[in-house]
């Protein structure tokens, strides 16, 4: 249930042997096992669509329904991280994770995944309705199975794909809520998973060499720097009008409409400049950080940071307009 969005971890050197106490887990190793950052993101979306489909819900079912998928997105994470140990520990950004590290033994990190996932789509089932627990059991699948498993090493237009995953969060929210997915539910997947491209290759610009080790056909590493310039330009093209939707369904008001045409008009100007940038034709393997980048970079790492900002204020605005029941444009004209 994670995004396809690479964790940016510092590491030792990979020289260095590791110091056996290191290979004891902690209970902070199985916190990092269920990514919590990525988990946040989840969280968030999901209450945000849980809050837009304006149905009555008690306060603790709608508790354990954020939970369900918390715990659902963990599970995700944990299977992820079993599965790509071994990419994982060819790349300075990951190889500190729990189970490269050798923290957490392949096993159990396997069955942290598998428990959690059957905890997370039971709870969800029994507490909300099957409809929801179907939509998150399906989210945990397709990003184990079919995104980390079949589509993570192969080229990137099925990689594109796996972006669905990281979408599905508001949709199971809106379920959970409401027992139905109507247009605008789906209207916040497509945002999501048409913000992801954008998102993660600028990110993948300036750590290619780190893809290209570990044998990672991302954007850059399969189709070279300047095809991945011109292709966050367009899902860029794509993703800012697909984001003013919301303002024109019903869905969203003045203050959406605000955030997302003022916000769009920043990102599209962001990824003109990546395209008109030379970021990624001349990557340094010794730099890897998220802001520890050549001049040459910037425009991508610019990018990357705005879309995070951009993406939370676009479901912050919803979130503010539902929970204060401030009316949507529609009413308003």
């Amino acid at each position: 249930m994670s995004t396809p969005m690479t964790d940016a971890t510092a590491a030792p050197d990979a020289a260095e042997p590791l110091d056996p106490a290191a290979r004891v887990a902690r209970w902070s190793d199985y916190v990092v096992l269920l990514k919590p950052r990525v988990m946040s993101l989840v969280v968030f979306t999901a209450f945000t669509g849980l809050l837009c489909a304006d149905r009555p819900i008690n306060p603790l079912l709608a508790a354990v329904a954020v939970l369900a998928i918390a715990v659902g997105a963990g599970a995700s994470g944990a299977l992820n991280m079993w599965y790509d140990a071994d990419i994982d520990g060819l790349m300075r950004r990951t190889r500190a994770r729990p189970v490269p590290a050798g923290r957490v033994q392949p096993a159990d990190a396997l069955a942290t995944g598998v428990v959690l996932s059957l905890l997370s789509v039971g709870l969800m089932g029994m507490a909300l309705n099957w409809l929801a627990a179907g939509l998150l059991a399906f989210t945990i699948a397709f990003y184990a199975v079919v995104y980390t498993m079949l589509l993570k090493r192969s080229p990137p237009p099925p990689l594109v794909i796996g972006g669905a995953a990281g979408a599905l969060p508001p949709v199971i929210g809106w379920a959970a809520a409401s027992g139905h997915t109507p247009l605008n539910a789906w209207l916040l997947f497509l945002i999501i998973f048409l913000w992801t491209p954008p998102h993660s290759w600028a990110l993948a610009l300036y750590t290619s060499s780190d893809y290209a080790k570990a044998g990672v056909p991302m954007m850059p590493v399969a189709k070279g720097a300047a095809s991945t310039r011109l292709q966050i330009l367009l899902y860029s093209l794509a993703f800012v009008p697909v984001a003013l939707l919301p303002s024109f369904t019903g869905l969203g008001g003045v203050l959406y409409l605000a955030v997302s045409a003022a916000g769009g008009a920043l990102f599209l100007l962001l990824a003109a400049r990546v395209a008109m940038s030379r970021v990624g034709d001349d990557t340094d393997p010794r730099k890897q950080g998220l802001y520890d980048v050549k001049p040459d970079g910037r425009p991508a790492r610019n990018l990357f940071a705005f879309s995070i900002l951009y993406l939370f204020a676009l479901f912050a605005s919803l979130l503010a307009e539902h929970l204060f029941a401030i009316a949507p444009l529609k009413a308003v004209l």
